[in-house]
């Protein structure tokens, strides 16, 4: 395995654990009682997917508590999330709290997303038991993750649009369809104006 493949892992794992504290924070900002819900789902599965990741560790004989550069990026850039959302519950209204919270989910989702999809690529390329455990990890995370930053960045749009004094769809187009790739993402946001 290559060191930058390494390197992803490292960066998957503090993203994951990252996001659990991300999601413990936006649930304290949430006012809407559907994404509550969507973020408790969401929650309780980041906790699943920080044990896999975890558990892939274990089989590809890596030390999940090795520290990279690039992890300490990573580590700091969900503390500054928690941290936006704090400051925002401090100095707003519960409702602009709470579009802080989403944004700061879909800046985490994104970053997360991306690892899951260079993964599964790297799962293509990997060869007997490493590549067995990467393929594992990726069909057990990969469509969960999908779901989270389609998801997300649907109730950020929504969620604005309300605030801006526009009619929204709430909960989302994206939510409503289940939708779990960019095609039906964008076809989701084109059909909200049927929904209103």
């Amino acid at each position: 395995m290559s060191e930058q493949v390494k390197e992803l892992l490292y960066q998957m794992l503090e993203t994951e654990m990252g996001g659990v504290e991300v999601y413990t924070r936006a649930l304290q900002c949430v006012v809407n009682d559907d994404l509550k819900e969507e973020w408790e789902k969401y929650l309780e599965q980041t906790n699943r997917h920080v044990e896999v990741m975890r558990e892939l560790f274990e089989k590809l004989g890596l030390d999940p508590k090795a520290q990279t550069p690039g992890r300490q990026v990573v580590h700091h850039l969900g503390e500054s999330l928690v941290e936006a959302m704090e400051m925002a519950q401090q100095g707003g209204t519960p409702e602009a709290a709470e579009l802080v919270a989403c944004e700061c989910v879909v800046l985490a989702e994104t970053k997360d997303h991306q690892n899951w999809e260079l993964l599964s690529k790297c799962a293509e390329k990997a060869k007997g038991d490493e590549k067995k455990a990467l393929t594992a990890a990726c069909e057990e995370v990969e469509d969960e993750e999908d779901e989270h930053i389609y998801h997300s960045k649907g109730w950020c749009r929504e969620l604005w649009i309300q605030s801006l004094g526009m009619p929204a769809v709430l909960p989302p187009p994206e939510e409503e369809k289940d939708v779990k790739t960019a095609i039906g993402a964008a076809r989701a946001e084109q059909a909200r104006e049927d929904m209103l």
